[in-house]
């Protein structure tokens, strides 16, 4: 008989992370190998091939793979978008180009500030006549032979990747799908997104963008789900359930995900946050930020209460994503983030990252840019190897790169490579202040959760220019993204426009549009081979006072939709206003609500691992000698002997002062003099200050 075992994998840009829970025994295991850029599928069966002889098992016994994707993320980030073409109404070519009026970091700097280049160029946009209004009625017919023109044009440029954003198509999608069958006539190799799919709801500029981001990273998604499904059919002779994360807190099955890549634009951090948010919970930690180190970049998010806040504001690098996601902020802050020199000659780190291959100057397969991690080696931060000493790291190649980094800027070595971690510390504390201080929360109130391999390298740092109290460094901190993929749901999300004052809206409208959208979310969901008694349906609506430009969501109740429901929903959103701005109307009879768009989500629900609880057993002070090596803590002092202790020899109940280097097979945590760790009965790690 075979067992039941699921298995999670996170594909970074540096390594592979792999977690397999066992249901029938509950047994959890992890582990990590190297990720492969040039094939990551490679990579991914490693991993699957090193986690089964781990459990002694066999791929019949594989129940499901759910996996975590950072390939659209870092095509995101590093602003790799290929050749991309963008149709629209006629008269409507400059949308990109007027865009919203927002200029970063406030008006203050807004001299300074020269708007970023399109994600389409001008003489890539082609208007196409044809006009619905807003209620989706048409104003002016499709212009048939406009449309074939456009398409032989994009054919004839070479352009294969295609957005389509139609005015009002929310409403009703008839234009943007006539729009796809000419372009299926007349160029048939176009990759086609339209909005009217993509994301369902008004503001063009936004759902236009959305839609280009989606075209964009669609290529070459689908080809990278694609050719890991087909792999795993390979591996085992059968359809294995392959599901991929989203950015939602959801995973999709591969089969649909490739028609949706855009939802996968977080897939990894997501995943991240989810499994944190469950560690930290467990850990009885109801305020939590999570920052999850990888390669490439850090991703950072708010937990309350268990759940990570959700957004449809998000962006990933430059580009905006208007899709239900969880809120990450991303920054190009990753262990193989380069440090390089400005025009100016200033010091800068990221966001260009050397990724796995060649990778940092200390992989010694040609990297020549000094990164984060060299700036780490060369400090003594982490050890002269990876993974338990799968991977020897050649320190004196990464010294001589960090002293030609030094010599241009006139440091020392010491100077030269805590000047790198520094910048990217306070990258990582800005990317966390705009997950807080900016959304009115104060950053001091909250625990910050570091995983990924390189997540908890900076933590010491991140409580100095934040305030942040304490850290939580999690069991196996470099799978956490990994786990997290094995504790969520089957999740898709339906969103429609319907705007009308609260006064005027009606119950059996409202009723019928959530009902339309429940069907679909049901659909879905026995797509995915759930049965109709396990459908969970999740109800929210997105609304504002009447001349506001932007709205709040607010939950919708269960059950039939009448007057008493609107009016408990008006409420919610009163109190949620008052909460998030410090104001309400909910007293003034002048100010009207308005409701906006109405969204249901569709859950199927899988079992989650447990966490285990382990008794106390330890003294606080550690009683052993622990081996050492010099570490570079403080440029000025420079190196000093530092207690280096292994994390599976530490129990439940024990800790000691910093200084010391915890190391495991996937990460290493520096705690800095001044600092102090313990760990708890769940096996987390927890930073705090030394009170001498």
């Amino acid at each position: 008989m075979p067992r039941r075992i699921r298995i999670g994998i996170d594909t970074g840009g540096t390594f592979t992370d792999v977690v397999a829970f066992d249901e029938d025994t509950g047994e959890l295991v992890t582990t990590k190998t190297p990720s492969t850029p040039a094939n990551p599928a490679d990579g991914f069966l490693a991993g699957i091939d090193k986690v089964l002889d781990l459990l002694g098992a066999t791929g019949a016994d594989i129940d499901a793979v759910s996996h975590g994707t950072t390939v659209a993320t870092n095509q995101l980030l590093e602003g790799k978008v290929d050749r991309l073409g963008f149709i629209t109404n006629t008269g409507y070519e400059a949308m990109l180009e007027i865009a919203r009026q927002s200029v970063p970091d406030g008006y203050g700097n807004s001299y300074f500030w020269v708007k970023p280049p399109r994600i389409v160029p001008r003489d890539l946009v082609k208007g196409v006549e044809g006009r619905l209004d807003v209620n989706g009625d048409e104003v002016r017919p499709f212009d048939e032979a406009g449309a074939r023109a456009v398409a032989r044009w994009f054919r004839d440029q070479g352009v294969d990747t295609l957005g389509v954003c139609f005015l009002h198509s929310y409403a009703d999608p008839v234009h943007e799908e006539r729009m796809r069958a000419v372009l299926l006539e007349e160029h048939p190799d176009a990759v086609v997104s339209l909005s009217s799919q993509v994301l369902r709801e008004y503001r063009e500029y936004e759902r236009a963008m959305t839609t280009l981001v989606d075209a964009a990273v669609k290529p070459r998604l689908s080809a990278y789900v694609t050719n890991i499904k087909a792999r795993l059919e390979a591996y085992d002779d059968r359809t294995i359930p392959f599901y991929v994360m989203k950015s939602n807190g959801g995973v999709l099955s591969a089969d649909e995900v490739v028609h949706q890549p855009i939802t996968t634009v977080l897939s990894g951090p997501a995943a991240g946050a989810l499994g944190a948010a469950l560690i930290a919970e467990v850990a009885g930690f109801d305020r939590v930020l999570t920052s999850d180190g990888g390669g490439t970049s850090t991703d950072v998010s708010v937990v309350i209460d268990g759940e990570p806040t959700l957004t449809t504001e998000g962006t990933v690098g430059a580009f905006p994503s208007k899709i239900p996601m969880i809120d990450v902020v991303t920054v190009g802050a990753g262990g193989g983030s380069i440090a390089w020199l400005s025009p100016e000659g200033t010091l800068k780190v990221g966001p260009q990252s050397a990724g796995a291959d060649p990778g940092p100057i200390c992989y010694g397969k040609g990297g020549t840019e000094v990164t984060i991690t060299d700036a780490h080696v060369v400090l003594g931060r982490i050890p002269p190897h990876l993974l338990g000493g799968e991977i020897p790291l050649d320190v004196d190649a990464a010294r001589a790169g960090v002293e030609a980094l030094a010599e241009q800027l006139g440091l020392s070595l010491e100077a030269c490579a805590t000047g790198v971690l520094e910048i990217s510390a306070w990258n990582q504390a800005n990317a966390l202040r705009q997950v807080t201080v900016k959304r009115g929360l104060d950053v001091r109130d909250f625990t910050l959760t570091t995983f990924g391999g390189s997540g908890s390298l900076l933590l010491c740092r991140l409580m100095d220019v934040l305030g942040i109290p304490t850290v939580l460094v999690p069991p196996n901190p470099g799978n956490v993204s990994a786990f997290g993929l094995l504790t969520v749901d089957v999740k898709n999300d339906y969103v429609q426009t319907h705007v009308a004052l609260a006064d005027a809206l009606e119950p059996a409208t409202v009723a019928t549009a959530y009902d339309e959208l429940t069907g679909r979310a049901a659909d879905a969901l026995a797509a995915e081979g759930f049965a109709p008694e396990q459908h969970q349906f999740v109800r929210t609506a997105d609304l504002r006072y009447f001349g506001q430009a932007f709205e709040v969501r607010v939950p919708v109740p269960d059950g039939a939709v009448d007057a008493g429901v609107l009016a408990e929903v008006a409420g919610r959103f009163h109190a949620e206003h008052k909460a998030l701005y410090g104001y309400d109307f909910s007293g003034d009879t002048t100010q009207q609500v308005e409701w906006v768009n109405l969204r249901v989500s569709g859950i199927g629900p899988i079992k989650r691992p447990e966490i285990t609880r382990h008794e106390i057993s330890g003294s606080w002070e550690m009683g052993w000698p622990a081996p050492s090596r010099p570490v570079c803590f403080d440029a000025e002092i420079g190196f000093v002997d530092t207690w280096v202790v292994p994390r599976a020899d530490l129990r439940p109940g024990q800790g000691m002062p910093g200084p010391v280097i915890i190391e495991e097979f996937g990460s290493t945590v520096p705690v800095h003099p001044g600092f102090e760790v313990r760990v708890d009965e769940y096996l987390n790690l927890i930073v705090t200050r030394s009170e001498s």
